[in-house]
């Protein structure tokens, strides 16, 4: 008796068609999730973001206009390029106000109704550097740092209500952001890094993003392979992470000194 064609073959079909029937259904699932929801999308190029009020103003003209909002996508943000010595308390406030209080103003606003109606999908942009840190990026680094712990305590205080939250941490996308962020005294960066240039395209990062949504994911990494493993590397081995921080931090003081 052949083994192969009589077991191994057909437990292989079979299993490649369950797979691809649960892909369907998650597919089907997503759809009906998403048809005809009410999603609001938040950028800083779009005001929201930049100021509380705006925010806050934003949200009343949403809820008496639409009635209510099933996802919210917490997308402004702003970046920063600077060494701390250098930098202005008021240039990391202009940068937490962007990153962390426009959201959570946002999303504060928002939220009682989706309490009353039970139902809602908040979503954060959030990025690998909420989880890690790199030199001369301290402003942006901990205004993401704050974001993932709001949302994080947010997903686990509204789960009883059957309100979804799910922050994504992106790498380098091939957007303006370094272009447009600001640096110690304030002033526009005005650079396209390498790594941002050579990042995961916008619309690739938009696709992971409607997948998580529709598949209601808690959490989502979007990035390369050096970026995820530097997360992994500072929560198993942090003493290493910090020494190549340290070298890095050298390397690219020399070479703007330079």
């Amino acid at each position: 008796m052949d083994l192969t064609s009589t077991v191994i073959v057909p437990l292989l079909f079979g299993s490649l068609g369950i797979f691809a029937l649960f892909r369907l259904l998650q597919w089907m699932r997503m759809r009906a999730y998403l048809q005809e929801a009410v999603v609001v999308i938040t950028g800083a190029t779009s005001g929201l973001g930049k100021d509380t009020k705006t925010v806050l103003n934003a949200a009343e003209e949403i809820l008496k206009y639409l009635g209510h909002v099933d996802i919210l996508i917490n997308n402004a943000g702003i970046s920063f390029r600077g060494t701390i010595v250098d930098t202005g308390l008021d240039v990391d406030k202009k940068v937490m106000e962007t990153n962390y209080f426009g959201p959570i103003a946002l999303t504060k606003a928002l939220l009682p109704s989706m309490i009353k109606r039970r139902q809602g999908h908040i979503v954060a942009i959030s990025s690998v550097q909420g989880k890690i840190s790199i030199p001369f990026r301290s402003a942006y680094a901990a205004s993401k740092h704050a974001t993932q712990a709001f949302f994080d305590c947010l997903r686990a205080e509204v789960e009883q209500y059957d309100i979804d939250v799910t922050v994504v941490s992106p790498g380098y996308i091939q957007t303006n952001l370094s272009l447009n962020a600001v640096t110690a005294d304030g002033s526009r960066y005005g650079v396209m890094d390498k790594n941002t240039a050579e990042g995961q395209t916008a619309a690739e990062v938009a696709q992971v993003v409607l997948n998580a949504v529709g598949q209601k994911k808690k959490e989502v990494l979007v990035a390369g392979l050096t970026p995820s493993l530097a997360v992994y590397l500072r929560n198993l081995f942090p003493r290493l992470f910090f020494t190549l921080m340290a070298t890095r931090a050298r390397k690219e003081r020399k070479a703007k000194d330079s």
